[in-house]
């Protein structure tokens, strides 16, 4: 694992590597021996678009910035180039001779640009500090190892859009690099929100010991509530964590165990129904 520093200059060649091959003129622009600089989409004020969506100043143009870049800069740049990057498709007069110029491009294909950049720029993140991974929406995340590392990118098994909706939300919640412990407490409270809509499923399917401690862990660990018999005092960074792959497994579980109910309650009233016909096509 590496430092901070190093992963400036890491992501400092990525970004002029990228640069020099033309994705981000689309957005950026382009400097041209004949016309000077040619704008992109957004403008000539960049530092101007990058406040407004950011509200930072003085991180434009990274180059020069980049040394004084905290990690939360650098994260938000890299988050907001994600969103600006596009691969350029050769056309015809699109190479400037004069003067060794270069490529002036005028058509771009974003999907392809992003999956580039988020190949290199994962290859630099998994490696600095604990580990970090961009996901396809262009969310830098903490890197969650161990065996259920993955399982917040796993589908979620239910046809509620409400539920699929609020535990994809809490989950990046929780796993955003630059969540707080109190974010992620609220996070976990949302799981915990969602289980007690499963609460049914949870008595129907899982002992009612286990149900029980589901909810006593939510509720005594000043994770729900707040009062003067919760405790509080304990490592929240490890207690935090197991507490939140328990509680997103759990939901998985119940809801794959709900469906698999509801498959076979399916298939028996199909079978029923065979039967039924069947037994009166005989009489």
């Amino acid at each position: 694992m590496f430092s901070l520093n190093i992963l400036k200059k890491l992501f400092l060649v990525i970004y002029n590597d990228l640069k020099a091959n033309g994705y981000f003129q689309e957005y950026f622009g382009y400097d041209c021996v004949d016309f000077g600089h040619v704008e992109g989409s957004l403008g000539i004020n960049i530092d101007g678009q990058i406040y407004s969506l950011l509200r930072k100043d003085g991180l434009w143009p990274v180059e020069s910035r980049i040394k004084k870049y905290t990690e939360d800069d650098l994260f938000d740049m890299i988050e907001f180039l994600y969103d600006h990057v596009s691969h350029p498709i050769e056309t015809p007069g699109a190479y400037h001779s004069w003067n060794d110029c270069g490529w002036h491009y005028s058509k771009f294909d974003r999907i392809s640009g992003q999956k580039k950049f988020l190949k290199r720029i994962n290859e630099i993140l998994a490696d600095y500090s604990t580990g970090f991974v961009m996901n396809p929406d262009g969310v830098i995340l903490v890197k969650e190892m161990g065996g259920l590392g993955r399982i917040h990118e796993a589908a979620i098994p239910t046809d509620s859009n409400r539920i699929r909706s609020k535990v994809e939300i809490a989950s990046q919640k929780y796993l955003q690099s630059r969540s707080n412990l109190e974010e992620r407490r609220i996070a976990i409270r949302e799981l915990a929100d969602i289980l007690e809509e499963l609460r049914t499923e949870a008595k129907s399917y899982l002992l009612s010991k286990d149900e029980s401690d589901l909810f006593n862990i939510a509720n005594n660990y000043f994770i729900r509530h707040s009062n003067a018999k919760q405790k509080g005092n304990y490592d929240k960074d490890i207690w935090y964590s197991w507490t939140f792959y328990l509680y997103l497994s759990t939901i998985h579980a119940l809801l794959r165990i709900k469906k698999r109910q509801e498959a076979k309650i399916k298939d028996k009233s199909v079978q029923d129904l065979v039967e039924a016909l069947q037994k009166a096509d005989e009489e």
